[in-house]
């Protein structure tokens, strides 16, 4: 579609869905389904891997980053930033990866002097991938071994 027909295209289908339609797309364009969709499922083998808003299963799969500013702030001092799964301290700017984000932020904001918090979560395509991996290597390895465009051996 050209980018005018696109974007009447969703038009239409936000317009339906404000009447009370349901609409089901099957989608590999993940950012599309990020900014549009209300509700994401992830499927993987057959079962529901995820099910939830595109925030929602962001932060399930990958947590979020808080960002923040907090001047003369030691690494020490923040090792009690509750729910922190990693920090990172960068002169005055601290990056902090969590599942529980809103626990990070208001401990920053209530118990040091962060300012310019900023919350990022990662994309969707990294949530896909998370949520949707294969556990067992050597399935992964056999799918690749696999391939019907690889040659026998003779």
């Amino acid at each position: 579609m050209d980018v005018g027909g696109r974007r009447d295209f969703w038009a239409s289908i936000r317009q339906d869905a404000t009447r009370g339609r349901t609409i089901l797309f099957a989608t590999h364009y993940l950012e599309e389904a990020d900014e549009y969709a209300d509700r994401i499922i992830l499927v993987r083998q057959g079962l529901i891997v995820a099910d939830g808003t595109a925030a929602q299963i962001k932060a399930m799969a990958a947590g979020r980053t808080v960002r923040a500013t907090v001047p003369g702030v030691s690494t020490q001092q923040l090792e009690a930033v509750p729910g922190a799964d990693s920090l990172e301290l960068r002169g005055d700017t601290v990056l902090i990866h969590s599942k529980d984000s809103d626990a990070v932020a208001r401990y920053l904001l209530t118990q040091t002097v962060a300012h310019d918090v900023e919350i990022e979560s990662r994309g969707i395509e990294d949530a896909f991938l998370a949520l949707t991996a294969d556990d067992d290597p050597a399935a992964a390895e056999y799918d690749t071994d696999s391939r019907s465009d690889k040659e026998e051996p003779s």
